[in-house]
């Protein structure tokens, strides 16, 4: 039994880890501040991007994609 309250408490934070990650994405999106992690692979958004767009909100990579699915 204690083993099923492990994995549910795990759980229950890896869920509250990413809805909090997914709420700074947003807010940094909404604020023009940008985000340090990509919203759309996960991965960190390199510091020249962030740099150079601080309100860069995808890595360069899925920018690009982001543009060629949007043209």
């Amino acid at each position: 039994m204690a083993e099923h309250e492990n994995d549910f408490e795990l759980a229950e934070r890896l869920a509250e880890e990413e809805r909090d990650a997914a709420i700074g994405r947003v807010l940094a999106a909404v604020t023009g501040m940008g985000s340090p992690i990509c919203v759309d692979c996960g991965d960190e958004i390199e510091p020249a991007r962030r740099a150079a767009a601080p309100w860069a909100v995808r890595c360069v990579s899925c920018q690009q994609d982001f543009e060629r699915r949007a043209a």
